[in-house]
Parts: structure tokens; sequence; C-alpha cells
């Protein structure tokens, strides 16, 4: 008698259960997972991701003076590889951050006015225009317009005058050579010390008679104490982020 007094108490509830479960799967196709051309562009969107990361944001600049670092320190694999990385990635985070937050806001924004797939394509310049900023406030003008004669030399003398300095096409490589050229000034500064004090080290060895020690491994100790005691990786850290204002 009891489990028919149950079922018929909890017939009324799946029966009113299933139109708004129905209603709810409605709702999800017809939604952004039932747009299969806005799929397409998300997974597109998402095996560029990585990509993304290294050229178009601070992360190849950062990674190449921190591996610089380690070998002005000598102290081969400490920090690890990973470790380097992901403080790399930590960094760019912090530094990228702003822009981002305009790129999604602007994103979020489209994303309410697009209905059609040509809508998509038309909105999608407007997302990237904060990191267009970015790239153009961050790159060498002289990086730029060695890039824009490149684009003009390999387009039709009648295409040539449509490009331009803003294009992607030439903020994103002269951002990325700019970069590498910052990361590579600032690791020759950051060599200098530690090279200095290798010569001091190995001077000193010399008027010792101790020619048989490594002047490399009696001088990582001090390099290690010297980077310490300024603290290097604050201080370090601070010279990245703000370099970006």
């Amino acid at each position: 008698m009891k489990p028919v007094l149950f079922t018929a108490l909890l017939f009324p509830a799946v029966a009113m259960a299933r139109p708004v479960a129905s209603a709810s799967l409605d709702a999800q196709s017809s939604g952004f997972a039932g747009n299969q051309l806005q799929m397409m562009g998300l997974l597109a969107l998402m095996a560029i991701i990585p990509f993304a990361i290294m050229m178009l944001t601070s992360f190849s600049k950062i990674v190449v003076v921190l591996s610089i670092l380690r070998s002005a320190l000598g102290t081969q694999q400490a920090p690890p590889t990973m470790v380097l990385t992901g403080l790399a990635a930590v960094l760019s985070a912090t530094i990228m951050a702003p822009t981002f937050e305009k790129m999604w806001n602007t994103g979020r924004e489209a994303y309410v006015e697009v209905n059609r797939g040509s809508e998509l394509l038309s909105t999608a310049g407007r997302v990237t225009e904060p990191l267009r900023d970015f790239l153009t406030r961050h790159g060498s003008p002289e990086e730029r317009a060695r890039f824009v004669d490149l684009a003009r030399e390999l387009r039709p003398p009648e295409e040539a005058g449509l490009v331009a300095e803003t294009d992607l096409a030439v903020v994103v490589p002269a951002f990325v050579l700019t970069e590498l050229k910052e990361a590579f000034i600032i690791g020759f500064l950051i060599f200098l010390p530690f090279l200095v004090l290798d010569m001091l080290i190995a001077n000193v060895l010399l008027a010792l008679g101790m020619q048989t020690l490594s002047p490399s491994q009696v001088s990582l100790p001090f390099k290690i104490l010297l980077f310490v005691a300024v603290d290097g990786w604050a201080l370090l850290s601070r010279g990245l982020i703000l370099a970006y204002r």
C-alpha cells in the first residue's frame, strides 16, 4: 500500500518536471552549444591559445630574461625550466591583466549583439582592438616601419598603399622582435656583474696558485649570495612588470 501511495504522490512532480527539462534542453540547443559556427570558432581559438600566449604577450621576453639569468648564475638546472616557465607565465598574466579585461568586456558586449555568423566575423575586430593597442604601444616604431616596407614589397604596386602600421600583420612581428631585442639588452646588463665576479675570483685563484680549482665552481656561491643579498628575484620581477606601464 505504501509503495502505491508513494508513486501516486511522486507522479505529479515527475509530470511537471518533464516540460521544464525539455524546455531547458531546447534553450541549451538554441544557445551557444547549438550554433555549429560558433563552436568551430571556439575550438579554433583554443588551438591557437598557446601560440598567442608566447607571441602576443610579454611571455617571450620574460622567459628569455630568466633563462639568461640562470646562465649568468651558472646554476645549471636550478631553478628548473618548468619553474622559470611558470614564473614567466605568472608575471605575464599580471602584465596582460588590464588588456585581457578590456578584451573580455568587449567580447561579452559583442557576443550579445551577435546573431549571425557574418556578424561574428565583423565584430571579431572589436575584440582584438585592446590587444592591437598593447602591441602597438610596446613595439618599436623602427620595427613597424621595417615590416610595413616588407609587407608592401610582397604585394602588387596597386595594393601597397593598403598596408598600414596598425595592421596585425605588421604590429605582431614588430612587437616580437622588439621584445627579443629588449630581452637580450636586459640579459646583457644582468650578465655584467656576474661576469665581473667570475673574473675577480679567477684572478684571486691565480694569485694564490690554485689553478686546479675551477673559477666557476668557486664563484657560484658568491654569485648566489650576491643575487640573494640584493633581493634579485623581486627586483627583476618589479623591473619587468613596470616596463609595461
